[in-house]
């Protein structure tokens, strides 16, 4: 991005690194992914620390409970994913369609002044 001419604005570009909500909690049996993804929201910070200067915004998102592949065990745990789901003010889990807005939002001039920040999208999970 840095050999790339900045627009009118002086920005360059925009790095959306993906966090996760075990970036600020710790999780049950995935303790290295709840290290890696607690690094990923310091390097983050740590990016746009340098980086924003020169016309780079980096920011992450952090996704709550999604309904994906990687969590179909989970889902399929029936007790467990009714705690979950207990939990989750919004009433139900999370959709990849579900970030759609905050992806073009950080992406966007719009966002020209936000940088090193971690955006959940979790159903209202980290606001109980």
């Amino acid at each position: 991005m840095l050999a790339r001419d900045p627009d009118s604005t002086g920005r360059r570009g925009a790095v959306i690194n993906v966090a996760s909500l075990l970036s600020f909690q710790g999780g049950i049996t995935v303790p290295a992914y709840a290290a890696s993804k607690g690094g990923v929201a310091q390097l983050t910070k740590a990016l746009s620390n340098e980086w924003s200067s020169k016309g780079i915004a980096v920011n992450a998102i952090a996704p709550g409970y999604i309904a994906t592949e990687m969590n179909t065990a989970l889902i399929n745990d029936k007790n467990r994913a009714d705690s979950i789901l207990a939990r989750i003010p919004a009433g139900r889990w999370g959709s990849p369609e579900d970030f759609k807005g905050a992806v073009v939002f950080l992406a966007s001039r719009a966002a020209g002044y936000v940088g090193g920040e971690v955006l959940t999208v979790d159903g209202g999970w980290m606001g109980r």
